[in-house]
């Protein structure tokens, strides 16, 4: 199959690695295992790792005989203080919780945070579930320390001024005094825990219950679930698959 879409501004040469993660095709370490398994072709040339490509080299890469159902993805509830990757010493991650050994966290929750997470071994999704430039929903159910403001609602979707920047237009709905849900379409780093500290609160609970199309549901702490049929098909479809 042969890739190709203008990279505005990106520089050349470029290393294969990158340039199938900025066509969309993997990530850069899956882009690795294509190279590795021999899938991938430069001006009819099999790629090896570290080769680098200029803006009007034919780069093909061919398909592979995994099928669909070979993929895994899972929607996992992770708990509080299980770290998503990478834990240090007396920490414990999701790695070491969920019985799959060939799936891997789509994104983060900060240790403190719990709900949502998708685990899947299909690199393709990482980068377009991920990249802030595809804006996709995202939604939480936050408890606050203090009551919220008259004017929360209003000042949170217009956005919050966070250091040195202005966080996107967002949905909220107000629960109680302290409870109230929100709709991102951006991920910056503890961005909900930034925006209430902004406005003079502070989060005692963040929980995240959705991903796009993918609901957390009634799925108990620490359960995961599959990811399949009709769901699944939205869900790779509005991530261009």
């Amino acid at each position: 199959m042969a890739i190709k879409k203008t990279l505005e501004k990106e520089p050349y040469p470029m290393r294969i690695n990158k340039y199938l993660a900025l066509q969309g095709h993997s990530t850069r370490r899956g882009a690795d295992e294509l190279i590795k398994e021999h899938r991938v072709m430069i001006n009819g040339t099999l790629a090896v790792l570290g080769d680098k490509v200029e803006e009007d080299d034919e780069v093909e890469v061919k398909q592979s005989k995994k099928k669909l159902a070979a993929y895994k993805y899972l929607a996992f509830n992770k708990p509080k203080e299980v770290i998503t990757h990478s834990p240090q010493k007396g920490e414990k991650d999701i790695a070491s919780i969920i019985p799959f050994k060939d799936v891997f966290p789509v994104g983060r929750l900060d240790k403190d945070s719990h709900g949502l997470i998708i685990l899947s071994n299909d690199g393709r999704i990482t980068d377009r579930l991920l990249n802030p430039k595809h804006s996709h929903e995202k939604e939480y159910v936050v408890r606050t320390l203090h009551k919220l403001r008259n004017n929360f609602k209003e000042k949170m979707e217009a956005g919050v001024k966070i250091e040195d920047s202005v966080t996107k237009p967002c949905k909220i709905r107000v629960v109680n005094e302290n409870i109230f849900e929100i709709t991102l379409t951006e991920g910056k780093k503890h961005q909900i825990k930034r925006m209430c500290v902004a406005l003079f609160n502070e989060v005692t609970d963040l929980k995240r219950i959705r991903i796009m199309n993918i609901q957390l549901g009634n799925l108990g702490s620490g359960q995961y679930r599959e990811i399949t049929g009709e769901e699944l098909q939205t869900f790779l479809k509005s991530l261009g698959l």
